[in-house]
């Protein structure tokens, strides 16, 4: 302790008053008083101390300071005019250190005055009672300033103590709390001034230890004296925050060769070690006579976690008393064991050891437990009950024979075991020492009612076996210090735990905690509008927004008219070339490349050859829409007279007109629509006379399946494909163009991932570090903590459901398709040509053509018929070919398409002389035979058709019912338009109040922060989902899927009422 400590002049946080300040004896004398001391009366060696440091690099000949009546010193100091009686004041003045008398009271000197703590303290115009309690009293020692003492401290940290006990209504939480904040935050900051100064040997170490010691013990002790914990609790962080004064402390211990350090005080015991980490395997750290330790695990186990320290200070603290009183029920001494790096004092987070740390605690308050003599009987069971309140508890029973015997015990609950009734079963024998531990999973964390039994097991019953039964509960808990509660995570009760000892396994350091939630910053959204009035002063985020908000509005009006463009271009074309009664239908998707200039301007014409036979040549041309710009996928319907089989190649060939003719195709799928085969030619060429080999025609083959499962087609389309519409913002320049997901809708979806990203930004930024947090990965300065990758998780969960919610309803609208009614109309009002010979030898000509295209159906083609007899002579071809389908004793699918084909030819043919002048033949005997003919065949090919249908019905699309229920119905958009604007509003709303709170300085370093987070979002995470999913993709060799959309149906519809139209029946 310091018996005098003293204070500088009259403002105590200004030490130039000790050189520029001056008063009279008597004035300073009573300034002394006023404040409760009065005029230095004690040099010592703490004062001396205090005088060199104040004085370090003053020139002080000049100055001098009045003392009090009879000043003495613990040291010989030179007093001079000692003689003189009439002396009664005296001054002090330095370099050298004297005290000079002098009868001249009335000169101006500076002064010191000093404050006897129990004077000062017991002085009742002193006391301030709570309201003095409450300010900080580093404070009044003005720790921001050059006069620093360790002294000044501990008599401010005794005053406060003593108005504490001496207060009614003290200590309360607050002020408790108050106190052992300033007591570490002054105890480390003043011993680290004393680590590196040069007078530390002159200071006593064992009495500043000691005072301070007894200053943090005595907080302790009041804070149980607190009679309203119930209303005004004591912090839950006083005991860590005591043992983080423990240990500023320890460091003011040298050592030497002195590696361990006990230190004892009236509420506990600290332990403390400082070693190599090598050293630490298998250490024991505490008092193993007392029985109350800590043994680390081996080397094995801590050298990953301590490896790289080159000292490590280990601290145990032992507390005869729980400093967190809890439901918990934890009794007995509690331990705290910390690891510092001995160099920087920094805590070392142990945790999820291979190995567990044993930790031995004594229980003096424990009771012995009762114990139950049995006697067993011969054939019989012992049976016991206990009573689990706890289901984390361990059991331990102890059934102790009076004979060398074994014992057969067994676990059931509710009720006796019997021989179906239990739960577990063990035997015991003396190599166990008679006692089972049964463990919280073995009594499935289930509390209530449990009966052990105990039977002799491969033993003789002897009369007079008795058996000695005795059982106890433990529990290993650590304080949660995020939670505020004791948990058993990562701890087990130890085989070696006894009534009075408690033995604990645990894979951590204590207090160590996992936080899985991590709370984002605090907003009172109760302030709102006054949060809202402060705009002019902080408009960073308000003019962010607005500046977003201005850029949506531009680039929606944009995706607008752009999505107007390509509502007109995304349509399906059926080829006007196809013969009105063929109903065989294939799908050709042609993908232009998306290289520079690979459009075309030229007619393009097409042939598909199968292993049954070829189409004719059609021209793939939209007379509503310009096809194969660069980068377009077309689709076109193609109709045949019969299914092709296999196709196995494709001929390409363009006329080489318009004004950029050059073409580079990049592949082309057929997809038969009748069996769902999907065939893909990979071009990937110039269709040019002046690129690549000069060729303006070319015929491709079928890519074998090897070559369309290959790892880098599967990459290359769905990374491709991925960046156009799976990255989201990409696809707004870019989307593909049969996607019903609109730009203005992608646009509308990235503004509204922008402001939840905002808002969620904004409210986890700059959120308080938890030192604590355990580290994840790093790499070089790069580190990811436990806390960090929370806050990720929690953003995630937070932002992109709701944002994959509405993606995925835009994306899965059933498109509105066009109304056909137009078309119809104007199919119904059209006039068609009129009927001569010519358009009848032609028509006849073209099915014939067409019929005889196939190698099954062995029809030689016939040269240019130009008169009515070569009519009759093509009749009669067909004659034949319809007894060559009729003679065909196994039906399928080529038969009823050329049965249907032909029927809907020759109804036409029928319709058409029906129309006809029969004086265009050469006579009426001619033109009657003709249409008598026709009316034969039609009705023959009736005939047949209805054969091989009954024995081969057409393929339907199977696939059609689960497609179409992929789709949402088109008015889902009102639902995903809802959830946009309202998480849009949403988000907007607590990015201004955040931002109105944080005020404009902070708000501007978020607005930095938000900017690389949205780099990193929009140039890094986006990139890499879109790989890896095709990498995912292209490993599980799953291609990219043909779409089948409602449309194909309506093209095909399309198709099939041009065949009504042309052969004037409704069905076939």
């Amino acid at each position: 302790m310091f018996p005098n400590l003293f204070k500088t002049s009259h403002h105590r946080n200004d030490k130039d008053d000790m050189f520029h300040g001056s008063e009279t004896w008597s004035q300073a004398r009573s300034r002394c008083e006023k404040r409760g001391g009065e005029l230095l009366k004690v040099m010592n060696t703490e004062i001396k101390l205090f005088l060199k440091k104040i004085t370090r690099g003053r020139n002080t000949n000049t100055f001098s300071w009045w003392l009090g009546e009879g000043v003495q010193g613990q040291s010989r100091v030179p007093i001079k005019n000692a003689g003189f009686s009439m002396d009664k004041c005296t001054y002090m003045k330095l370099d050298p250190l004297q005290f000079i008398k002098t009868s001249d009271c009335n000169q101006r000197r500076g002064f010191l005055c000093s404050h006897n703590v129990c004077e000062s303290s017991s002085n009742p115009n002193n006391t301030s009672g709570s309201v003095r309690a409450t300010r900080s009293f580093l404070d009044d020692i003005g720790i921001g300033l050059n006069v620093i003492n360790i002294g000044e401290l501990l008599a401010e940290a005794d005053l406060k103590l003593y108005e504490m006990e001496t207060t009614v209504g003290e200590p309360s939480g607050r002020n408790t709390e108050k106190f052992i904040d300033d007591m570490l935050e002054g105890t480390k900051y003043l011993i680290s001034k004393l680590l590196i100064s040069t007078l530390m040997e002159d200071y006593n170490k064992d009495i500043i230890i000691s005072h301070i010691k007894n200053c943090t013990t005595g907080i302790l002790f009041l804070s149980r004296e607190n009679c309203h914990t119930d209303i005004d609790p004591n912090p839950t962080t006083l005991f860590e925050k005591a043992s983080d004064i423990f240990d500023a402390i320890s460091l003011l211990i040298d050592g030497g060769d002195q590696d361990n350090l006990i230190i004892r005080y009236p509420t506990g015991t600290l332990y403390q070690s400082r070693n190599a980490p090598a050293k630490l395997s298998n250490s024991v750290l505490g008092s193993v006579k007392d029985g109350q330790f800590v043994k680390l695990p081996s080397r094995e186990a801590l050298w990953p976690k301590l490896g790289n320290y080159t000292t490590v200070v280990a601290q145990l603290t032992l507390l005869s008393e729980n400093p967190h009183p809890s439901d918990g029920n934890v009794s007995g001494t509690v331990c705290s064991l910390k690891l510092n790096d001995g160099l920087t004092n920094e805590y070392i987070h142990l945790a999820n050891l291979t190995q567990m740390i044993e930790i031995f605690m004594n229980n003096p308050q424990a009771s012995t437990p009762t114990n139950i003599p049995v006697l067993l009987e011969y054939n019989t069971k012992a049976v016991i009950t206990v009573n689990v309140s706890n289901s984390e508890s361990t059991l331990f029973v102890s059934v102790e024979p009076n004979a060398n015997v074994s014992l057969q015990l067994v676990l059931a609950a509710g009720s006796p075991p019997n021989q179906t009734h239990f739960s577990h079963t063990t035997t015991v024998s003396p190599t166990e020492n008679y006692r089972w531990m049964i463990t919280p999973e073995m009594l499935r964390q289930t509390p209530g009612v449990w009966y052990v039994s105990a039977s002799l097991v491969n033993s003789t019953w002897k009369p007079g076996l008795t058996l000695n039964i005795t059982s106890f509960t433990g529990q290993c808990l650590y304080w949660d210090t995020d939670n505020e509660t004791w948990s058993g995570d990562g701890c087990q009760v130890g085989n070696k735990s006894t009534p009075q000892r408690i033995h604990c396994l645990c894979n951590h350091l204590t207090l160590f905690g996992g936080s899985f939630f991590v709370a984002p910053n605090y907003v009172d959204l109760s302030r709102t509008s006054e949060l809202f009035s402060t705009v002019s002063e902080n408009y960073v985020v308000l003019a962010l927004l607005c500046a977003f908000f201005g850029l949506y509005l531009i680039t929606l009006l944009w995706a607008c008219y752009s999505d107007r463009r390509a509502r007109s271009k995304r349509k399906m074309t059926l080829l006007e070339d196809n013969h009105p009664a063929a109903q065989y239908n294939y799908l050709i998707g042609v993908q232009t490349s998306r290289r520079k200039n690979a459009g075309t301007t030229a007619n393009v014409t097409v042939k598909v050859m199968g292993s049954e036979g070829d189409s004719d040549t059609h021209n793939l041309v939209d007379p509503e829409k310009p096809v194969f710009q660069r980068g377009a996928f077309d689709i076109f319907l193609l109709a045949t007279p019969f299914p092709m089989g296999e196709v196995r190649n494709l001929r390409l060939q363009h006329d080489n007109s318009g004004g950029h003719p050059s073409w580079y195709i990049d592949k082309v799928t057929v997809q038969d629509l009748q069996t769902r085969c999907v065939f893909h030619f990979f071009c990937d060429c110039w269709l040019s006379s002046d690129h690549g080999d000069n060729m303006t025609k070319k015929t491709f083959n079928a890519a074998k399946n090897n070559e369309v499962k290959s790892f880098r087609n599967i990459f290359h389309t769905r990374t491709s494909n991925g960046f156009r519409d799976e990255h989201i913002w990409v696809s707004i320049v870019d989307p593909p163009s049969r996607s019903p997901f609109t730009r203005a809708q992608r646009v509308s979806c990235c503004m509204c991932l922008l402001l939840c990203t905002m808002a969620i930004n904004i409210a986890f930024w700059n959120i308080p570090k938890d030192e604590n947090s355990l580290v994840l990965f790093s790499f070089g300065s790069l580190e990811v903590t436990w806390q960090e990758l929370m806050v990720g998780i929690q953003s995630g969960l937070l932002m992109f459901p709701i944002n994959i919610l509405i993606i995925t309803i835009f994306r899965s609208i059933r498109p509105r398709l066009t109304s056909t009614s137009k078309k119809g109309h104007s199919a119904e009002n059209f006039t068609p040509p009129p009927v001569t010979v010519a358009t009848i030898l032609k028509d006849t000509q073209e099915v014939i053509s067409s019929v005889s295209s196939s190698p099954r159906n062995n029809l030689s083609d016939m040269h240019r018929l130009e008169s009515t007899t070569d009519l009759g002579l093509a009749l009669a071809r067909v004659h034949e070919f319809i007894h060559l389908m009729q003679g065909e004793s196994e039906s399928d699918p080529h038969w009823v398409y050329c049965s249907k084909f032909l029927l809907a030819a020759l109804c036409h043919l029928l319709m058409c002389l029906e129309k006809l002048d029969e004086r265009q033949f050469l006579s009426a005997h001619e033109y009657q035979q003709t249409v008598n003919l026709t009316n034969l065949l039609v009705c023959k090919a009736e005939m047949v058709l209805s054969s091989h249908l009954v024995y081969c019905p057409p393929p339907v699309m199977k696939t059609k019912k689960r497609a179409a229920s992929c789709w949402l119905p088109w008015w889902c958009v009102i639902l995903g338009w809802f959830l946009l604007l309202s998480i849009s509003g949403i988000s907007t709303y607590f990015t201004l109040v955040y931002g109105f709170t944080y005020g404009q300085v902070k708000s501007t370093k978020w607005v930095v922060s938000l900017g690389l987070s949205l780099f990193q979002s929009i140039f890094i995470l986006q990139p890499l989902k879109v790989i890896g999913l095709a990498v995912f993709f292209a490993l599980m060799l799953k291609p990219v899927a043909v779409e089948e959309t409602e449309e194909i149906e309506q093209v095909m519809t399309e198709q099939q009422e041009k065949c009504r139209q042309y052969s004037g029946r409704h069905t076939l």
